[in-house]
């Protein structure tokens, strides 16, 4: 009868959580406004880097970056003429927001994912206690990362970017962690032949062998983190997911199309310079 009494109980989890919730909120508010100030700041900050000068010096920037990473002309060409019809479609300001959310949500998750893959690969402890959070992380809805977020940091474009920072994190992480797990034990043993202090090992062997590895992640961190555009806009977020959202809510099929034009602009052209691919 007591475990049947015990089953019929829900068990108060939603209670327990909203207590966590309300404790963190109550004894760590400065340092959550400090770190909403802080990616305010940086996105902020980006915005006007990329708003800097006609919108056509920006695409004969990108274009320029473009053919220095690749040396494709299909793929500069391409990229000059996408974001002439962003231009042209009037999607321009929320193109360069949407850039700005991702560039500062990848910098954030690179920086705390690629030094977490190489402490997985030091430590099997770390990797042991990671791998069913980064299962969860990678399983779990995307929408759910909305309420967290929500609830620390209120509505706007800092909420957005945690989530998606949430989001975007794991790939990098065990991306790192694969290509160090996989760099060739020759290569190693070479590098220690010549007396390499650990520092040197990881940073002129591990990670310069390890860097196909890396860059998939990175490129998968994109393009999660460019997933996350319409989701992150339902929180405020902005960009090129508010039109889209509103799109949705008017049932404006020619807004929707356009808007979702430039997210798919702006995924081929992130995509193809840092993928894997250069042709």
């Amino acid at each position: 009868m007591a475990i049947i009494d015990f089953l019929t109980q829900k068990i108060p989890l939603g209670n327990a959580v909203e207590w966590l919730v309300n404790i963190i909120i109550s004894n760590f508010g400065g340092v959550l406004d400090s770190f909403s100030a802080f990616i305010k700041t940086l996105m902020d900050g980006l915005i006007g880097i990329l708003s800097f000068g006609h919108p056509l010096l920006f695409i004969g920037v990108f274009a320029l970056i473009a053919w220095l990473i690749r040396k494709d002309i299909k793929l500069t060409i391409g990229t000059v003429l996408g974001f002439l019809l962003v231009l042209n479609l009037e999607m321009w300001d929320p193109l360069i927001a949407t850039l700005a959310s991702i560039m500062t949500s990848v910098l954030i998750s690179l920086v705390i994912g690629i030094p977490m893959g190489v402490l997985k690969s030091r430590s099997k402890i770390i990797d042991i206690i990671t791998r069913p959070i980064l299962d969860f992380m990678q399983t779990i809805p995307p929408f759910v990362y909305l309420i967290p977020a929500l609830m620390f940091f209120g509505l706007g474009t800092v909420p957005g970017i945690v989530a998606t920072v949430v989001f975007a994190i794991a790939p990098p992480i065990r991306l790192t962690y694969l290509g160090l797990e996989q760099v060739d034990e020759e290569l190693k043993e070479a590098g220690r032949a010549f007396g390499s202090t650990p520092f040197q090992m990881l940073f002129k062997v591990e990670l310069p062998a390890a860097m196909p590895s890396i860059m998939m992640g990175i490129n998968q961190c994109i393009m999660l983190s460019l997933s996350m555009v319409v989701i992150a806009a339902m929180i405020g977020a902005g960009g090129l997911g508010k039109p889209v959202l509103r799109s949705l809510s008017t049932v404006d099929i020619g807004l929707g199309f356009e808007a979702g034009l430039g997210v798919v602009i702006l995924a081929i052209t992130l995509d193809r310079l840092f993928g894997r691919e250069t042709n």
